[in-house]
Order: structure tokens, then sequence, then C-alpha cells
């Protein structure tokens, strides 16, 4: 029986994965309303602001992103987010393991169905 190493990380969500990835596009300016804005324009679909933040604090508890407040004049700060190492990791085994599903599949049929009139 063949046992695979098992990693200190694991492969993350879809929602967990865009999150993480619309934080590192908004590198520097990763706070919620950011993310939520370039998940937005990236998917093409509507994001609630508090999915997003929900995501950002399940995935600060796993250690894959963390947060820091940075000041913002008068109006207060903003808590901005970055992904940790780990997080790299697992999002690294995330696109392998879809790789992977997705090696060797081919949609006949289906393309047809998927295009627009």
């Amino acid at each position: 029986m063949n046992q695979a190493r098992t990693p200190d990380y694991a492969p993350v969500g879809s929602f967990e994965e865009q999150v993480m990835l619309a934080v590192i596009r908004t590198a520097g300016e990763a706070y919620g309303m950011k993310v939520r804005q370039e998940l937005e324009r990236v998917t093409n679909r509507e994001v609630t602001i508090g999915s997003v933040y929900i995501t950002l604090d399940r995935l600060e508890a796993k250690g894959l992103v963390t947060s820091s407040r940075t000041a913002r004049g008068e109006s207060g700060s903003r808590r901005v987010f970055s992904v940790t190492a780990l997080g790299a990791r697992a999002l690294a085994a995330t696109r392998a393991m879809r790789d992977r599903l997705w090696d060797g599949v081919e949609l006949p049929g289906y393309a047809a169905l998927s295009s627009g009139p």
C-alpha cells in the first residue's frame, strides 16, 4: 500500500482559493472591500462583503493568511491581509490537485452545451 506523506497543509476550497488569490492580486491593498471588488471583477459574479470577511477570518484561523492594521489618517485604520508561506503552499497544493483532476479530461459534447447563443 502506497502511503503518501501527509503535508502540514491541505488543499483549500474553491472560494477560499479565490479569496487568497484576490489577496495576492491586491497586495498591499488587500483589505476586505478591495478583495471583494477584485473577486467581482475577475469572476464576473457578485460577492457579499460578509462572505469575504468570514472566509478571511477562517483562513487566518488556519494560518493561511495574516492581517495587520494600517493607519488611514483621520479615518482610522484598515485591516490588510496577506497570504502566509503556509497559505502559498496550500494554494500550490490546491492548484496541483486541480490540475491532476483535469489531466486527461476532455469535454466532448459538453463544450457545445457551454457555448452561448
